[in-house]
C-alpha cells in the first residue's frame, strides 16, 4: 500500500482514495507573469511522478493544475512592458509548455485559468459573505480569519508569535494583519470583472479555492504544491473552502515538495541566487535536469549545484549507455541471466510507496544494471525483450531511462564519424580532431569502440 506523508497530520498515512481506484489531485500552479525557474521545474517534476506512479499501480487519475493568469504580479509586469495582463499570459504560458515538455512532464488533465473562474470565483465569496466571513474596506472585500478558529492550524503557525512577511499585504485598516483579500476593487488601467461588491478582480488565494471546487468538486484526492505555498495560500485555501463547504471538505491528503537552495539559502530573485529553466537548459539536457530533481527524496531540499548536475549527467550517460549496449546484445554462451521481479520491480515498488522515494527507487535501478552489465560483460545470455519491458514499466515513472526522444543519428553526423576513421586509420590526426570538433558542434560525441566508433547525443 502506498503511504503518504500529509502535511496536515505531519506523519505517514495509508493512502486510501475517496473513490475506490480513482483519485482526483489539485496542484497550485505558476504565476505566469516569467519563465519558468528551478523551484518551477522541481515541483512539476515532484508532482509528475506522483501522478505517474499512481498510475503506474493502477489508479485512474484525474490531475489538475492551474495557471494564474490575474494578480498582482501580472499587472506590474504587463506595465513594465506595455502590453495588456491577457497577452503577458498568452506569451509566458507557452514558455511552460515548452519547458514543461522538455522535463518529461506530461500535460495536466485539466489545465485551469483563474481568468476562466469569475463566476465560481463571485459565488465562493458571495457564500463566505453569506456566513458572515467577509468584510469590505475601500480598497476590496476581506476575509476575516477570527471568524475561522483553526486559521494557522494547517500550516501550524503560532500567529501571535509570527512577524507579518512578504507574502501577508500590509494594511493598518485591516482588522487582524493576516485578513486577506477575497476581492480588490478596480484600479484605473487594471483589468476587471463585475460582481454585486463592484468591478475588481480576486485575490490570490481565492482562485485557486474556485478553481478546484469546480473542476474537482467540493472534495477530493490530494492537494499540492511547492513548500513555500504553505503560508499563508494553502492556509488561507483551507480557511475560504471549508467555510463554505464544511471541515470534511477539500483535499484529504496535502502534499508539499521541498524548496530549491542555492548555498544553504532558498532560491530567490531578491537574493540574485536565481537560474532559469531555459538558463539550465542551454547547459544540460533537461533529463539531466529531471535526473537531478529526482535524485533527492521531493520534501527535501535539494542544494543546487553544477557538481550535482554533472553527477546527474553522469547517472544519466550510464544509463543511456546501459540501453544502448542492451539493445546491441548478442550471446552464444550457455550461460543464461534469468529476470524476476524481484531484481527490479518488486524492490522499486516498496521505495515508491514508501511516500514516492524517487531516491531509493533509482537505487534499485543502478543495482540492477549493475547486475545484467556484469551478466553481459561475461557473455550470459539475456533476454532483452523481457528486461527492456521490465525497464520500460519503471520509466513510465522515472521518465530517465530511456532517452525521451529515439536516437536517430543524422546522416552528416555519421559522415563526419566515418570521415575521422579513415583518418585515424591514414594517422592523420589534426584531421581527426577537426572532425571530432565538427561532431560535437552537431551536438554528438563519438567514442572509439571494437567495431569502428559509438555516436551519442550530448547530455
Amino acid at each position: 500500500m502506498i503511504q503518504i506523508h500529509n502535511t496536515v497530520t505531519k506523519s505517514k498515512e495509508n493512502f486510501e482514495p475517496l473513490e475506490e481506484g480513482k483519485v482526483k489531485v489539485y496542484v497550485c500552479g505558476p504565476t505566469v507573469y516569467d519563465v519558468g525557474h528551478l523551484g518551477h521545474g522541481r515541483s512539476a517534476v515532484a508532482f509528475d511522478v506522483v501522478r505517474k506512479y499512481l498510475q503506474y499501480k493502477g489508479y485512474d487519475v484525474i490531475f489538475a493544475s492551474n495557471y494564474t493568469d490575474i494578480d498582482d504580479k501580472m499587472i506590474n509586469r504587463a506595465k513594465e512592458e506595455g502590453i495588456a495582463v491577457e497577452e503577458l499570459a498568452n506569451k509566458i504560458i507557452p514558455e511552460y509548455e515548452r519547458d514543461y515538455a522538455a522535463l518529461g512532464i506530461a500535460k495536466p488533465d485539466i489545465q485551469p485559468k483563474a481568468t476562466e473562474y469569475m463566476e465560481a470565483i463571485v459565488e465562493l465569496i458571495k457564500r463566505l459573505n453569506e456566513k458572515g466571513y467577509t468584510y469590505s474596506l475601500d480598497d476590496g472585500v476581506y476575509f476575516d480569519v477570527s471568524r475561522y478558529e483553526n486559521y494557522g492550524k494547517f500550516s501550524g503557525q503560532n500567529l501571535e508569535d509570527l512577524q507579518v512577511g512578504a507574502r501577508v499585504e500590509v494594511d493598518e485598516n485591516k482588522r487582524n494583519p493576516y485578513d486577506f483579500a477575497l476581492w480588490k476593487f478596480k484600479k484605473e488601467g487594471e483589468p476587471a470583472w463585475p460582481s454585486p461588491w463592484g468591478e475588481g478582480r480576486p485575490g490570490w488565494h481565492i482562485e485557486c479555492s474556485a478553481m478546484a471546487w469546480k473542476v474537482l468538486g467540493e472534495k477530493f484526492d490530494i492537494h499540492g504544491g511547492g513548500l513555500d505555498l504553505k503560508f499563508p495560500h494553502h492556509e488561507c485555501e483551507v480557511a475560504q473552502t471549508k467555510g463554505v463547504f464544511g471541515d470534511d471538505s477539500f483535499a484529504k491528503y496535502w502534499i508539499h515538495n521541498g524548496f530549491i537552495q542555492i548555498d544553504n539559502e532558498k532560491m530567490s530573485k531578491s537574493l540574485g541566487n536565481f537560474f532559469t529553466l531555459k538558463e539550465i537548459f542551454g547547459k544540460y539536457d533537461p533529463q539531466v535536469v529531471r535526473l537531478m530533481f529526482l535524485q533527492t527524496h521531493y520534501r527535501n531540499p535539494i542544494n543546487f549545484s553544477d557538481v550535482l548536475l554533472e553527477q546527474a549527467k553522469a547517472a544519466l550517460s550510464r544509463l543511456h549507455d546501459f540501453v544502448r549496449n542492451l539493445k546491441n546484445h548478442t550471446s552464444n554462451s550457455n550461460d543464461e541471466f534469468e529476470y524476476n521481479d524481484e531484481m527490479l520491480k518488486i524492490p522499486f515498488e516498496k521505495f515508491m510507496d514508501n511516500d514516492f522515494d524517487t531516491s531509493g527507487g533509482f537505487g534499485v535501478v543502478f543495482e540492477f544494471v549493475k547486475a545484467v552489465n556484469t551478466a553481459l560483460d561475461s557473455g550470459s545470455k539475456v533476454d532483452v525483450d523481457v528486461i527492456l519491458k521490465a525497464l520500460k514499466e519503471v520509466d513510465s515513472v522515472l521518465g530517465v531511462i530511456f532517452p525521451l526522444k529515439e536516437e536517430s543519428i543524422p546522416e552528416n553526423v555519421k559522415k563526419l564519424a566515418d570521415e575521422r576513421i579513415a583518418a585515424r586509420k591514414n594517422k592523420d590526426f589534426e584531421k581527426s580532431d577537426d572532425l571530432r570538433d565538427k561532431i560535437s558542434e552537431a551536438g554528438y560525441t563519438v567514442e572509439d569502440s571494437a567495431d569502428g566508433y559509438v555516436l551519442k547525443p550530448k547530455l
